[in-house]
This record gives C-alpha cells, sequence and structure tokens, in this order.
C-alpha cells in the first residue's frame, strides 16, 4: 500500500512537474514570439519610415533644387538689366529691378541652404551638383543684397549726367558721395565670386547643363566684379585727382601708333591739364620737338633697362615709352617736363588717337581750322595717315595740338553723352590705351592689379602671364602699315610635369610694293636708320612671367637669332624683324615652367591701331616646337 501509495504521489508529482514545465515554456514561447512580433513591427515601421523619410528627403531637395534652378533663371537677367538702367540713367527703373533680383536671389539661396540639402551633398555623384547649385545661389544672394541693390539705390538720388564734365567743371560730390556704397558693393561683388571661382566649385563634376550654366555665371560674376572694382577705384582716386584736396597739375602724353613703343607709340604730343577743387583746364602745349636730348638722362635708370634700349629711354622724350614699365616711363616723362619748363606734376596720363576715336562717341566731331572734320569713325585715320599725306611736317605738330585742343574742350565743356562717355573709358582701359601713374603712392596703390598702371602683366595660380611688346626702330612713321597675330598654348609631354609655353608672333608688312616712292620720306624714314624706304624695321619682346626658363625663338619653324635676358625678373626673348611690303614672319617663342602643372596663358599687349586679340594655339608633344625637350 505504501509502495503503491508512494509511487502513485511519485508518479502524481512528476505529472504536476511535467505540467507545469510545458506551461512555462508555451509561455515563454509565446512572451518570444510577441518580442519577435513588436521587433517585426518596430523593424518594420522604422523601414517604412525611413523609406518615408528618404523619399521625403529626396522630394525635398528635388523640388527645392527645381524651385532654386527656376529662380537663379529668373534672377541672373535681371543682374545685366539693372546695369543697363543704370547706365542709361533710368534709376527708377534700375532700383526697382535690383529689389526684383534680391528678392529671386534670396530665395534660391534659401531654397538651396538647410540641412537636409547639405547632408545630400555628402552622396558620391549627386553631392557636387548640389553644392555648386548652392553656391551659385548664395554668390547670386551676395551680389544682389551686397552690390547691385546698393547702388541701385544710390543711383536713385543721382543724375548720371551731373558726374560728365560741364562748363570746364566736374561736379566732385556726387563721386564722394558714391565712393561708400561703391567700396562696399566691391567687397560684396569679391565675396560673391569668390564663392564660385574656388576648385571645389569651379572644376567640380557636375551635369553638363548645370556646367554651363555655372561656367556662364562665373564668367558674368567676374565681368560684374571688374565693373564694380573700376567704380571704387575711379570713386576713390577722382576726387583728389581732380584737385579735392588742393591743385593738381596732369600731364598728358598723346603716344602715336604710327611709330611704336612698347607703351603704345612716341609721346609726340604733350599737354599740362591744371586742376582744383573740380575745375580743368588745358593750360599748356608742347610737342617732342619742344624737348632737347637730355645730357645727362634725367633719370638713373635701372641696369636691365639700359641693356635693353640703352640711355636714350632717358634722353629722348621719344623713348620714354620704350620700356613697357608705365611707371618708369611716367616718371621719366615727368622729369623731363620738370626739367624743360619747371613744373613737377603730380600724375601723369597716357592716352592714344583709338582712344579719342572712342571719346568722340560722346562728345561729337571736331572742326578744325583748316577744314578737316574729325569724328569718331575718321580719327585714327586722320591723325596717322592723312595729316603725314596732306600736310608739310611744319604744320603736322600744330595739326595734333588742335586736335588735342579741341578735343578737351569738348570734353570739358560738356553735353558728352555720359553713357557713351562711360563706355569710352572702360573700352580704351580694357585696351591699356590709358594709362595712370601718381606720384602718391597711396593713390598709386589703388590701381595696382589693373590694366590702369602699365605695370608688367601677372598670372595667378590659374593663369601664366605673358607681354608682347613692340617698338619701331624704322624711324618712321610706317607702323600703320604694321599687321599682327598673336597666339598662345601649352602642352606638357615633359616627364617631370613642367609646361611647355609657346607664344606666337606673326608680323607682316601691309604696305604697298611702291611704298618706297609713293609715301613720303617722314612716312618711309629714307633709309636713315639703316631701313630700306618702304620696309619696316621692328623689335618684339616677348616677357614671360617669374620663374620660366627661356627655351629660345624659331622663325618660320627654323632656330634664328635672338637675344635672350630678364627685365625686372621677368626672362624674356627679343629678335628684330625687317619685312620688305608685302613680306612676312612667323616667330614661336617657347618658354618652360618652372613648376608642374599647365596654367592658361594669358597675353598682354603693345596697343596698336587696330586692336588686338590675342588666340589660342593648340598645341600637341607632335606638333609643339620645344616638345622633343625631355
Amino acid at each position: 500500500m505504501r509502495g503503491s501509495s508512494a509511487g502513485s504521489h511519485s508518479g502524481s508529482g512528476r505529472s504536476h512537474g511535467s505540467s507545469r514545465s510545458h506551461g512555462s515554456g508555451h509561455h515563454h514561447r509565446s512572451r518570444t514570439a510577441r518580442r519577435r512580433k513588436r521587433t517585426r513591427r518596430i523593424i518594420t515601421w522604422s523601414l517604412v519610415g525611413l523609406a518615408a523619410l528618404v523619399v521625403f528627403s529626396v522630394a525635398w531637395v528635388g523640388i527645392r533644387a527645381l524651385l532654386a534652378k527656376n529662380e537663379l533663371e529668373a534672377a541672373v537677367p535681371l543682374a545685366r538689366l539693372a546695369q543697363e538702367q543704370i547706365l542709361d540713367g533710368d534709376a527708377a527703373a534700375a532700383s526697382k529691378t535690383a529689389r526684383d533680383l534680391a528678392d529671386h536671389a534670396a530665395s534660391a539661396a534659401a531654397l538651396t541652404g538647410d540641412l537636409i540639402w547639405r547632408v545630400y551633398e555628402a552622396i558620391p555623384g549627386l553631392g557636387p551638383n548640389l553644392e555648386v547649385l548652392r553656391s551659385i545661389s548664395a554668390s547670386v544672394d551676395r551680389a544682389a543684397s551686397g552690390a547691385v541693390l546698393p547702388l541701385a539705390a544710390a543711383a536713385e538720388g543721382m543724375d548720371l549726367a551731373r558726374f560728365a564734365p560741364a562748363g570746364n567743371r566736374i561736379d566732385l560730390q556726387p563721386i564722394v558721395d558714391l565712393q561708400e556704397p561703391a567700396h562696399q558693393a566691391r567687397v560684396a561683388m569679391d565675396t560673391a565670386a569668390a564663392m564660385v571661382e574656388s576648385p571645389r566649385v569651379a572644376a567640380a563634376d557636375v551635369i553638363g547643363p548645370l556646367a554651363d550654366a555655372r561656367d556662364e555665371y562665373v564668367e558674368l560674376i567676374g565681368q560684374a566684379r571688374d565693373v564694380v572694382g573700376g567704380l571704387d577705384r575711379a570713386t576713390t582716386l577722382l576726387p583728389p585727382m581732380l584737385g579735392a584736396a588742393g591743385p593738381r597739375d596732369i600731364l598728358l602724353l598723346f603716344q602715336n601708333n604710327a611709330e611704336l613703343r612698347s607703351l603704345g607709340g612716341i609721346p609726340g604730343a604733350l599737354a599740362l591739364v591744371h586742376a582744383d577743387g573740380g575745375g580743368i583746364g588745358l593750360v599748356q602745349q608742347a610737342s617732342s620737338s619742344d624737348f632737347p636730348r637730355f645730357d645727362p638722362p634725367v633719370v638713373q635708370l635701372p641696369v636691365e633697362t639700359r641693356a635693353l634700349w640703352g640711355d636714350n629711354t632717358a634722353r629722348y622724350i621719344q623713348d620714354a615709352t620704350f620700356t613697357p614699365q608705365f611707371p618708369l616711363a611716367a616718371t621719366v616723362a615727368r622729369e623731363m617736363w620738370r626739367q624743360r619748363f619747371g613744373q613737377e606734376v603730380q600724375t601723369v596720363v597716357a592716352v592714344d588717337p583709338v582712344m579719342l576715336s572712342y571719346l568722340l562717341r560722346a562728345t561729337g566731331p571736331l572742326t578744325l581750322s583748316t577744314g578737316d572734320i574729325v569724328t569718331a569713325d575718321n580719327a585714327v585715320t586722320f591723325l596717322l595717315q592723312d595729316v603725314y599725306l596732306r600736310y608739310e611736317v611744319s604744320q603736322q605738330d600744330a595739326i595734333f595740338a588742335e586736335v588735342a585742343s579741341a578735343a578737351f574742350d569738348a570734353l570739358a565743356a560738356g553735353g558728352a553723352d555720359p553713357r557713351a562717355l562711360i563706355d569710352a573709358f572702360a573700352q580704351a582701359g580694357a585696351e591699356r590705351r590709358i594709362l595712370i601713374w601718381n606720384a602718391d603712392v597711396t593713390e598709386q596703390a589703388v590701381l595696382h592689379g589693373t590694366t590702369l598702371d602699365g605695370a608688367l602683366p601677372e598670372g595667378d595660380p590659374e593663369e601664366q602671364a605673358f607681354g608682347v611688346y613692340f617698338n619701331d626702330a624704322t624711324g618712321s612713321k610706317m607702323d600703320r602699315f604694321l599687321q599682327v597675330a598673336i597666339e598662345s598654348g601649352t602642352v606638357t609631354c615633359r616627364n617631370d610635369g613642367l609646361p611647355l609655353y609657346e607664344i606666337h608672333v606673326t608680323v607682316t608688312n601691309t604696305a604697298p610694293a611702291d611704298a618706297a616712292t609713293s609715301l613720303p620720306r617722314y612716312v618711309t624714314g629714307g633709309g636713315d636708320y639703316g631701313t630700306p624706304p618702304g620696309s619696316i624695321t621692328t623689335t618684339v619682346h616677348v616677357y614671360s612671367e617669374l620663374g620660366t626658363y627661356n627655351l629660345g625663338v624659331k622663325l618660320n619653324g627654323e632656330p634664328t637669332g635672338y637675344h635672350p635676358t630678364s627685365d625686372s625678373g621677368y626672362t624674356l626673348s627679343k629678335v628684330v624683324s625687317t619685312l620688305a611690303p608685302g613680306e612676312s614672319a612667323a616667330y614661336t617663342f617657347g618658354f618652360l615652367g618652372g613648376e608642374s602643372g599647365m596654367k592658361t596663358p594669358i597675353i598682354e599687349a603693345t596697343p596698336l591701331m587696330v586692336p588686338l586679340e590675342p588666340t589660342g594655339a593648340s598645341l600637341s608633344c607632335d606638333t609643339a616646337e620645344w616638345a622633343a625637350l625631355r
């Protein structure tokens, strides 16, 4: 019985224990299943949420990108329109256009500046496109709000005509009032340009349409920066140069492009302008024949200048512009004027007949005592050709003086078209047909890095600068027949990565075949300086910026004699070309870069009668003249 009871109890205990174990396992599995179910739901909804977030953010970025694109397409043309309206004197319309531009630009910047956009910029492939679009938007916004809008607001209260001379006086107050907004606009425009000119943006690999838009905008903002920078410099310099702080004497050099010098031409005519409180007057004129040979030279020239051109640069007024460095030429001319006439000027300005033709678009024609009518269309031909053919040498200086005086009077008296006047100075400045030097170093520093200061060319990390300068060695006025073409190119063929630069200069004598007899002796030179009548002898100097190596010169593909030397740290090659009528010579100047990596070659050249536009040359390691030098 006990045994049975014990067994029965024991069995009951096992059965109970087994029942508890089964219930606990079932309960555990249920909890695990529920946890798994909950986890699956969490994961599922998380994935759904993440997918929704991705879809939302993609849609967010995509829609905002499209909206930003539309805002930019509406904004950029308004920048050009505002500039045109300001120059046309429609300040009210310009102010409204500027506000519209600022609104579109601010919207584009806001659409592309949020956190989600920035996160997507980190995605390979897509990211650079978003960064470029954001940078352009921010740049347009900075230019609009910091430059265009303030300038338009300043122009709204001004009459553009007040900036033009009238009654031999220029009202300086509008210029002074514009100084602060012009300077602020320049700072803003510099910042806006820097946003898109950095390699991270300018060289980013983006889709074709965006790349095209970026490149177009980079060019546009660069041009706008130059315009605003010019305005800032003008408002800074014009008041002191026009006598705001006291009387100012200005020496004008009129360069004659028919007898070339590095800076443009011989200073054949000169004039002294006196400015005081905005009042301006032409008080004295002179010609090159009024100056003696100075002995000793009026200044101590640098050794390199004497080696290139001798002491004549500081002995003859006609040769002061041999050097391509206008600050040096200006100090020479200033000292020659002082020694000859006893007046020490504070400013020297060089111009040429081509610039005069641009100014006549604004002032209208000039009628001379000879009955000749000088217009914007015929000024260059009349001054550099007709005068020599129709008048005796004794009359030529008087005609040049009368043209200079009449042009100054027409400009100073008033009535010139303000817009045409601004365009004339802008075009002449871009072509280096107006050069300015101030004795005050602070004033001159304002012009540094511009075409107006006439210094040797300077490149940057992206550009390699070259100077191509021409000087007449015929001793005559034959250079109106000299035709010039310039090309530049670069290629890398060496294992060390140093780039090769080639400058191609082609010169042609376009004089008639019978020039020796059909042209006056005064034009041909009559062979007095060793050049046969009708031929043209020209020295060609090609300067290469610091850090490059001179490889030599070839003429029509064959090595030719040349003079390698240096000037102010620039390496250069000089050749002398003598061409009979109809002859042409093609020179190739070679230079090796001083560090690996190609830069875009840029050319600064002597201003000729016809504007010179250097072009690019396509080079390869098979065609480049010095490619074999590895």
